[in-house]
């Protein structure tokens, strides 16, 4: 995991922002309990959305490999889905 791209910081930054987007939505003020993440569920979640990632980006070079009557994927094929997969994420 040392070898991450994902930041831990900017993946929690992310669950905080969602965690208070949905606690603005119709929770009452008695209720409302803070949410944390610890270091190891940030670790494992910025490795699950590299795992993620890597397994998209190979499902999207093989479909276009596929179109061009292919059985292998090739780096040309990855760099032809980089920019939209960039624009997903």
């Amino acid at each position: 995991m040392a070898d991450n791209p994902f930041d831990a910081e900017t993946v929690h930054e992310i669950f905080k922002l969602v965690w208070r987007r949905k606690t603005q939505g119709g929770a009452s003020k008695k209720r409302r309990r803070p949410t944390t993440a610890n270091a190891n569920a940030l670790k494992l979640s910025c490795e699950l959305l590299r795992i993620f990632v890597a397994a998209e980006a190979v499902q999207r070079a093989a479909i276009i490999a596929e179109a061009e009557g292919l059985e292998k994927v090739e780096a040309t094929h990855l760099e032809r889905v980089l920019p939209q997969l960039l624009l997903d994420f």
